[in-house]
């Protein structure tokens, strides 16, 4: 895979942890009368907002330039990332439910992501759309 790619997606991953952290810090600061529409006025709650902005628009970005069955399995760390941002920083119990959890999401995208494309199927192979003798019959 290109190195770009590598880069974007590497963006991608950290842009939605970090979006996500000050969106929840932002969320918590907010006082609990404000509402959560009030509340997306608190500082870190917009800064939390425009990162995940930044990081829909990186992830399009990373879309036309690489495969969904690359970019998806690879952002699956996030979700390590998220839990262990929220255990470190913000003081959350992640239990061992929460962090198996995590490695069997991550875990699971990794496992599609060793499948080959359909472009690269092993010769002889036919796509999964195509019909099979029997139904073109």
């Amino acid at each position: 895979m290109k190195a770009r790619a590598l880069y974007h997606t590497a963006a991608v991953v950290l842009l939605n942890a970090a979006g996500n952290f000050a969106l929840s810090i932002g969320m918590k600061r907010a006082p609990a009368a404000a509402g959560p529409v009030l509340a997306l006025l608190e500082p870190a709650a917009l800064a939390g907002i425009v990162l995940l902005i930044a990081w829909m628009l990186l992830r399009l970005r990373l879309l036309q330039i690489a495969d969904l069955s690359f970019v998806l399995p690879l952002t699956t760390v996030g979700y390590i990332l998220n839990a262990a941002m929220g255990a470190a920083f913000l003081g959350e119990q992640v239990g061992l439910a929460r962090w198996a959890g995590a490695a069997l999401i991550t875990g699971g995208a990794a496992l599609t992501s060793l499948t080959p494309a359909e472009g690269n199927a092993p010769p002889g192979a036919r796509p999964s759309s195509a019909p099979r003798d029997e139904e073109a019959a």
